[in-house]
């Protein structure tokens, strides 16, 4: 039975989460980090979260200025949007992760964290800020750059200090604030994902369907030639959101294969 929880993040902002308990005797604590414009019950992410539930405890959770309030399903919260920068979103998995750690109930298990999208990429900036505290991380059609921002947003950023993106499935212009163009400069070396992970020896997987956008391909490309130990697993025909939409309409073949990627890698990692 999935159980909800709030935990104040600070001015006056919470990390509204789930709990998916463990349905056997749980080999580990998965955190599932959404995406850019993404929440914690969009489409893939309630069933993804219930099947690794199988052998897993998993949490999910909305970035507290991912956009999403009280509503968990519309963006209504699009001035806290506006300044959602990756240090904010940083900041949210620090309060939950240090959250968790302290509860008994989860404190002893090896953490995992499950980032799709921009999710993938906040997931490994925090295991690079925190190696100690992290078993691996899965990235699902993850960036290996932060900065999704156009030369035009940023331009605009720096004249009138606002931009925006649309929604494409709400239809909604959200805005953006120059500050988040402002923390990516300021910490450039920080999100530097390629560079730092040079050096990192945690593992990590990349699960990416075969029809994700080029960009993103081509960062996995980059980041497996640097960090060879690294694997790539390929989800034929596979898109951004392995074939699944919002509202859910079922799984998919595609999703199926990435969540059982996923199992085998934590299976292969807690084997040692």
């Amino acid at each position: 039975m999935t159980r909800n929880f709030e935990l104040p993040a600070g001015e006056d902002t919470l990390l509204r989460c789930s709990h998916f308990p463990a349905q056997s005797a749980a080999k580990s604590l998965i955190v599932i980090a959404h995406g850019y414009k993404g929440f914690k019950d969009w489409g893939m992410f309630p069933y993804a979260a219930a099947a690794l539930s199988r052998e897993h405890e998993v949490i999910s959770f909305n970035f507290s200025h991912g956009g999403i309030g009280e509503d968990p399903q519309n963006f209504t919260e699009l001035e806290k949007f506006a300044r959602n920068t990756a240090q904010r979103e940083i900041k949210d998995m620090e309060i939950l992760l240090s959250y968790l750690s302290q509860h008994h109930k989860f404190g002893s298990l090896p953490v995992f964290l499950l980032g799709h999208s921009l999710g993938g990429g906040i997931s490994l900036v925090y295991a690079l800020d925190h190696p100690d505290e992290i078993a691996g991380v899965i990235s699902w059609n993850g960036v290996t750059n932060l900065d999704l921002l156009t030369e035009d947003q940023k331009q605009e950023m720096r004249e009138a200090g606002r931009t925006h993106v649309l929604n494409g499935r709400t239809g909604q212009q959200m805005p953006l604030d120059a500050v988040i163009m402002e923390d990516l400069e300021q910490q450039a070396e920080r999100y530097n994902i390629l560079e730092r992970m040079k050096q990192a020896s945690f593992p990590a997987v990349l699960i990416q369907g075969s029809e994700d956008g080029e960009k993103l391909q081509r960062g996995s490309e980059q980041l497996v030639r640097l960090r060879p130990d690294i694997g790539w697993v390929r989800v034929p025909g596979g898109n951004h959101t392995f074939g699944t939409v919002h509202p859910f309409a079922g799984a998919t073949p595609q999703l199926e294969q990435a969540i059982a990627a996923t199992e085998e890698f934590i299976n292969n990692i807690l084997a040692g």
